[in-house]
C-alpha cells in the first residue's frame, strides 16, 4: 500500500459502507480505512507542498486566456445587439457568462494567495477582477477564509457558507420559520433569485462583517465606486439598453453558476458534519468536499474547482495543478465523487439528519414521521 494510502487513513472513519458510488467506490474508500491515526496538518503539508507553488507564467496565460476572450465576446454581444440580433446576442453573452465565472475563480486562486508568489500581485488582481464579478475582493477573501476554517461544524456555522438546519432544528421552529427556511431552500430561490440578489445587491454592502471595522467597508465601497464609474461609462457610449441587454444577462447567469458550484461542493447526501467537540479540519475538508467530476469543457470553465476536496485539504495548490494530485494520487479520485448527472439529485437535499449523518430531503423527514404515527394509527395490539 502506498504512503498517502497509509496517510488517509484516519480520515475515513469507515465512511465506504456509506458512500453512494457503488461497488467501485467502495473499494476505493475501504483502502483508504486501514489507518487509525489522524492525519495532522503537518503531513498534509509534506504531502501536497510540492502542487502548491504557482508558476507566474501559467498564472499570467491562465489570466490572459480568461480575461481577453470576455471582453471580445462582450464586444460581440453588443455588436449583435447594435445590429438588431438580440437572440444571438443573448447566446454570446452566455458564452461570455462562462469566462467571467473562470475569471471569479481566479479572483478565488488570488483570495487563497495562490495565483502569484507574491501578496500584493494576489491582493491587487483580485481586487481588480472584483470589480467585474461584483464582489468586494477583501469582504469575500474573509468571510471565505471563515469558510474554509469552519466548514463541516455545526456550531460554526453563518458565514461564507449556505444556511444549513439539522432536522432537529428545524422542526423546532414555528410554521413560519418553517416557510422561511422551505422558500430559502426552494430551487426557484437558491438558484434563480438568490444569485441574482447576492451579486447584485446584498455584495454592496459588508454582510456580515458590518462591526468588522473600517477595512470590509473601505472594501465595499471602493468596490462599489469603481462598478458606479464603469456603468456610467459603457452606458454613455453604449446606451442603457445594450448594456443592460448584454451585461444583466452575463452576470446573472454567471452567479447562478457560482452559487450553483458552491452548492454542489458541500451540499450531497453523505457529506459530513459534527459539533464542536467532534470536528477535525481536514476530517471535514476530506468527507465534507465533493470531487464534482464535470465534463472537459466545463471543468477548464470552472477551473477545476470541482476538486473541491483536494483544494480544501490544501487550499495552497493552484487550480491548475489540482488535476495532477488526482493524477499523482489516484486514490483521492473516489472521495466524495459525484458526477454532473447525480449533482442534480442532490437539490432536494436540505436538512442535516444527525441521527443518520447524511442529508435528507423535507420529503424524507415527512415520511420519516408518518412511519413513526403508524403504530399509533393502528391503535393497541391485542
Amino acid at each position: 500500500m502506498s504512503y498517502v494510502y497509509r496517510q488517509l487513513g484516519g480520515y475515513v472513519h469507515n465512511k465506504a459502507a456509506q458512500w453512494p458510488n457503488g461497488p467501485e467506490g467502495f473499494s476505493s474508500i475501504q483502502r483508504l480505512t486501514d489507518g487509525d491515526d489522524v492525519l495532522t496538518a503537518r503531513r498534509w503539508a509534506r504531502i501536497l507542498a510540492s502542487y502548491s507553488t504557482p508558476n507566474r507564467m501559467r498564472s499570467i496565460v491562465e489570466l490572459a486566456i480568461t480575461v481577453l476572450p470576455l471582453i471580445m465576446l462582450w464586444t460581440a454581444a453588443w455588436f449583435t445587439f447594435s445590429l438588431g440580433y438580440a437572440w444571438a446576442s443573448l447566446l454570446i453573452a452566455a458564452l461570455a457568462a462562462g469566462f467571467l465565472v473562470r475569471l471569479f475563480m481566479i479572483q478565488h486562486d488570488c483570495g487563497h494567495g495562490t495565483f502569484f508568489a507574491g501578496r500584493a500581485a494576489n491582493d491587487w488582481v483580485g481586487r481588480v477582477i472584483g470589480v467585474l464579478t461584483l464582489t468586494p475582493y477583501d469582504c469575500w477573501r474573509r468571510s471565505h477564509a471563515v469558510h474554509h476554517a469552519t466548514t463541516g461544524n455545526l456550531d460554526r456555522r453563518g458565514t461564507g457558507d449556505l444556511d444549513t438546519l439539522t432536522v432537529r432544528e428545524y422542526r423546532a421552529r414555528s410554521w413560519w420559520g418553517r416557510l422561511k427556511y422551505r422558500l430559502y431552500r426552494h430551487p426557484l430561490i437558491m438558484f434563480g433569485i438568490g444569485p441574482a440578489y447576492l451579486f447584485l445587491l446584498q455584495q454592496r454592502l459588508p454582510v456580515g462583517l458590518m462591526r468588522a471595522g473600517w477595512q470590509p467597508w473601505v472594501s465595499t465601497m471602493t468596490t462599489n465606486l469603481a462598478i458606479i464609474a464603469i456603468v456610467a461609462a459603457l452606458t454613455w457610449l453604449i446606451g442603457i439598453e445594450a448594456f443592460l441587454f448584454v451585461h444583466l444577462p452575463t452576470t446573472v447567469l454567471a452567479a447562478t453558476i457560482g452559487v450553483w458550484l458552491f452548492y454542489i461542493q458541500h451540499q450531497f447526501e453523505h457529506t459530513t458534519w459534527e459539533r464542536d467537540e467532534n470536528w477535525n479540519l481536514h476530517h471535514a475538508a476530506l468527507l465534507g468536499s465533493t470531487h464534482y467530476e464535470l465534463p472537459a469543457l466545463l471543468r477548464w470553465f470552472t477551473a477545476n474547482i470541482g476538486i473541491h476536496h483536494v483544494h480544501h485539504l490544501c487550499s495552497r495548490i493552484p487550480y491548475y495543478r489540482l488535476p495532477r494530485v488526482l493524477r499523482d494520487h489516484p486514490e483521492l479520485r473516489d472521495v466524495g465523487h459525484i458526477t454532473l448527472l447525480q449533482s442534480f439529485r442532490c437539490v432536494r437535499l436540505v436538512l442535516w439528519d444527525e441521527t443518520q449523518r447524511r442529508l435528507v430531503s423535507f420529503r424524507d423527514i415527512r415520511n420519516r414521521g408518518l412511519q413513526d404515527a403508524a403504530p399509533d394509527l393502528a391503535g393497541p395490539s391485542l
